[in-house]
């Protein structure tokens, strides 16, 4: 089983060359590729952060399962894509919460492709009714909210993104506390990152500082949603 030390330059060979052969009969061909320079240390990535991981919250998951694991799936479904190209052109590893279901649950995200790397943490397109748990709980704790929000270091490495409603939400009204973040559908915070930081020896320590320093954000999403953190 191989040791994590760093990502190699032939991860961002492969993705670039599959974004230009995105055919099923050129990656069936390049699939020991595939295995060699994504999945394999992509898996060991994500054996080497659990400890680390546990120490920043014992309920959040690194799994190596490589179906249904924190490693997502290269396959596309392509049921829903006008292009019809069947594989991801970027490594998607998210470290989901113990009680969460999918992508949508409060988690840990490290995205690699080409000319796109960035961490991202919190809640991503969630359902209606966690997203109205956590509308309600800015609203209930503003000032918990607020320091969450702008605690240094977070907001030294982080930058919130995601979408944002143009009217309050049904049920709030206008002069609701930090209505510009209640109107968000989208509870994401992004720090952006360039293929040199991925691929140096200190990349395993960056993610651990930086997903260390939101842990008051994901605490206060995570006391919304009744989950422990």
């Amino acid at each position: 089983m191989a040791t994590f030390e760093k990502f190699e330059p032939s991860l961002f060979d492969f993705l670039d060359q599959l974004a230009d052969n995105n055919n099923r009969p050129w990656f069936l061909a390049n699939k020991h590729r595939y295995e060699q320079d994504v999945l394999q240390p992509a898996m060991a990535f994500i054996r080497a952060f659990r400890p680390r991981l546990e120490r920043i919250s014992p309920y959040f998951v690194a799994s190596d399962r490589r179906v249904g694991g924190s490693l997502m799936r290269v396959y596309r479904d392509t049921r829903f894509l006008r292009n019809g190209e069947p594989y991801k052109t970027n490594v998607g590893i998210q470290f989901r919460h113990e009680q969460g279901r999918d992508i949508h649950a409060p988690g840990f995200y490290v995205h690699i492709a080409s000319g796109e790397c960035f961490l991202a943490v919190g809640l991503w397109r969630p359902d209606a009714e966690p997203l109205a748990l956590v509308r309600q709980a800015i609203v209930d704790a503003p000032d918990r909210w607020r320091r969450a929000r702008d605690s240094r270091g977070f907001r030294d490495r982080f930058y919130l993104d995601g979408r944002v409603l143009i009217r309050p939400p049904r049920g709030f009204p206008p002069e609701a506390p930090h209505l510009n973040d209640v109107k968000r559908k989208d509870f994401i915070a992004v720090e952006e990152l360039d293929e040199r930081d991925v691929m140096s020896r200190g990349f395993i320590d960056r993610v651990a500082a930086s997903f260390s320093a939101s842990r008051p954000f994901m605490r206060f999403l995570c006391d919304a949603l009744k989950a422990p953190f």
